[in-house]
């Protein structure tokens, strides 16, 4: 088992998305949210039903998700055993860090792989709990990235 648990697209119309995904695949959905990180509002929502997760944000152009005038693919999110650890071993690798939410308070990070043309998030573990209890309640804990023995 990996650490994979889910995949984000940016969107222009939360609702419109989420009735697009119903409809094409049957998926049920978690209501959405509204937050805030810094300076950019957004609302998000996840798939119920446990991982892998499809993750919707409706934001503003800017900020953390950059250009979100054009829907599209963001990110493949995976647990990670140390944040910090973990986002130095991405950008080692050559996956520079493009947003950390760590100094606004939310343990995670965004690391720009070209390849694919989006990014890799790390998430904290620590955050997990608080995760299933908002998106999959009851739900079992998920596996992370081991960063004592990544390479």
């Amino acid at each position: 088992m990996n650490a994979f648990y889910h995949v984000c697209f940016t969107t222009t119309d939360l609702e419109s998305t989420m009735e697009d995904f119903v409809r094409a695949a049957a998926v049920s959905w978690q209501p959405p949210v509204q937050g805030r990180v810094a300076d950019w509002d957004y609302r998000m929502a996840f798939t119920a039903g446990g991982p892998p997760f499809i993750e919707l944000i409706e934001t503003a152009p800017g900020g953390p998700w950059g250009d979100t005038s054009t829907p599209g693919f963001h990110h493949l999110g995976f647990w990670t055993s140390d944040l910090a650890s973990g986002a130095m071993r991405l950008t080692e690798q050559g996956f520079p860090e493009v947003f950390s939410g760590c100094p606004h308070g939310r343990p995670f990070a965004y690391h720009r792989m070209d390849t694919i043309g989006g990014h890799i998030e790390l998430v904290d573990l620590a955050r997990q709990p608080s995760f299933l209890e908002t998106w999959n309640p009851g739900g079992q804990p998920m596996p992370a990235i081991d960063e004592s023995s990544a390479s």
